[in-house]
């Protein structure tokens, strides 16, 4: 446990009533939305301002504890997983909308704004604020620029560094750094704000952020297209960005998913199909209506089986039903739900995701593929039961050649959940030396201590960094 001394300055930084130190308190910051990783903090931390963020990293530079900062916990990289001597410093209570500035298409918010409640605020006015992760409608923005979050419209639209104007932030040492602002050209000096985002809270704490927005799609349109094989489905992929049409969404799911969610929706869809695509174009009236005439040949010329076209917004929000709810049904199936994430070339989608089908039945297990065709990042998610220890070995050596494969196909081990604890393994096999080196100087120059997130993305030491092996709760498995 922290030292009594430490915890009375805390105290004396954010008030009594926003520190917990109880085992009972501190359970719900113990574990992320990642499976098997799991470390109490030693206390619970609710800050209130950035003046407060940064006296917490003076002190705990002085007294060499270590800073995990958290949002919402809908990670699944294991982010926000407390380290050996930490604390947890939550900001979910950072949720207000600071400014809503229409002549100049910003929004400015704090870190602990849901994701969902920006695309609502925004789109009263008018407009848009683009990134949508499948957590929306709980993860926090703050969160999202931690491990540059994507989402479903990351193919027409980008991720969420592409709308990132400006972030104030403070850094492992306490200094308070701001950069950025409403300035569409902005060229002076480093870009630092990219330095921050997708760093995983490892560099710095977001404490305010100002985003783009863009005008709201004036027309929308769903399609969702059957495939007797992932091959058609694949191929109807290339051939829809090949013939010049950008959706806002291409979203893939194979037949396990179908039936899961089939299970759980009961929407309809049909369970003896090999794949299907869930299609959106969005723009111009005149231009949607154009894309989605042009699309449905296509899919017909590839083999599917059925192209349905919502005819109102109910219906498209039933036919989009089928992907929201994928990851949902697949967690129904068995107790522990391992949701991964591996990005390909799009030429390469097809072989990917048969190799994850050899790979299921290789060693046995249930494997459902979804994710965002039109970008190449699919979440191959195993079920499974963490108490089967048989079982679990199985997953990992299919994990392990799931991403080997990735790699050799000239991909990555994440497209959007980040590398964390989970990754780590992964991800010393994966990045260049040269790049490793330079990563480690900037995050020893930046937190000479090592006292933010440590143990996070790559292994550094000594200080207070965590094994890795110590953070989960079967260091046997490690995802």
């Amino acid at each position: 446990m922290l030292q009594e001394k430490i915890v009375r300055r805390l105290e004396e930084i954010v008030g009594k009533e926003n520190v917990q130190t109880g085992q009972e308190d501190r359970i719900a910051y113990s574990y992320d939305g990642t499976p098997l990783l799991e470390k109490l903090p030693e206390a619970v931390v609710f800050p209130e301002t950035a003046d407060q963020v940064a006296a917490i990293l003076q002190l705990a530079n002085e007294e060499r504890f270590a800073v995990v900062p958290r949002g919402s916990g809908t990670g699944l990289s294991g982010g926000a997983i407390p380290a050996e001597h930490s604390i947890s410093l939550v900001f979910t209570r950072w949720n207000r909308i600071l400014e809503l500035d229409e002549e100049n298409l910003t929004v400015k918010v704090q870190p602990g704004v849901i994701t969902a409640q920006v695309h609502q605020e925004v789109e009263k006015k008018g407009l848009f604020y683009p990134p949508d992760p499948g957590s929306m409608n709980v993860c926090t923005i703050g969160g999202n620029i931690a491990e540059n979050a994507g989402g479903l419209r990351g193919l027409k639209y980008g991720v969420t560094k592409d709308y990132v104007m400006g972030l104030e932030v403070v850094l492992p040492t306490g200094e308070v750094a701001r950069f950025g602002d409403k300035n569409v050209k902005d060229v002076a000096g480093y870009n630092l704000k990219d330095l921050i985002i997708g760093s995983e809270g490892t560099l710095g704490i977001v404490t305010q952020a100002l985003l783009k927005l863009i005008p709201r799609p004036q027309s929308v349109k769903t399609i969702l297209a059957y495939f007797p094989h992932v091959g058609n489905a694949a191929q109807t992929v290339s051939d829809i960005i090949a013939a010049h049409i950008l959706p806002a969404t291409l979203e893939f799911l194979d037949q396990t998913t179908i039936r899961c969610v089939e299970g759980f929706a009961q929407i309809g869809l049909p369970t003896d199909i090999g794949a299907l695509l869930l299609i959106e174009v969005d723009g111009h009236p005149a231009q949607v209506e154009e894309e989605a005439q042009k699309i449905r040949p296509i899919c017909t010329r590839n083999g599917a089986t059925e192209v349905l076209v919502a005819k109102d917004e109910a219906e498209a929000l039933r036919l989009k039903t089928a992907r929201r709810a994928a990851f949902t049904a697949l967690a129904r199936v068995k107790p522990t739900t391992v949701l991964e994430d591996a990005t390909v070339p799009r030429s390469k989608l097809a072989a990917m995701v048969e190799k994850v089908e050899e790979v299921a039945r290789k060693y046995s297990l249930t494997i459902g593929t979804f994710g965002h065709a039109g970008d190449g990042n699919l979440h191959p998610t195993i079920l499974t039961d963490e108490r089967d220890k048989q079982e679990m070995t199985r997953a990992e050596k299919a994990l392990e050649e799931i991403f080997d494969f990735a790699m050799q196909l000239g991909g990555t081990i994440t497209g959007e959940h980040g590398v964390g604890l989970a990754k780590r393994p992964f991800f010393e096999k994966w990045i260049d030396p040269g790049a490793r080196a330079m990563s480690e100087r900037l995050k020893r120059a930046l937190d000479p201590n090592l006292v933010l997130n440590p143990g996070k993305v790559f292994s550094l030491s000594p200080h207070c960094e965590l094994p890795f092996p110590d953070a989960v709760r079967k260091p046997e498995h490690v995802f």
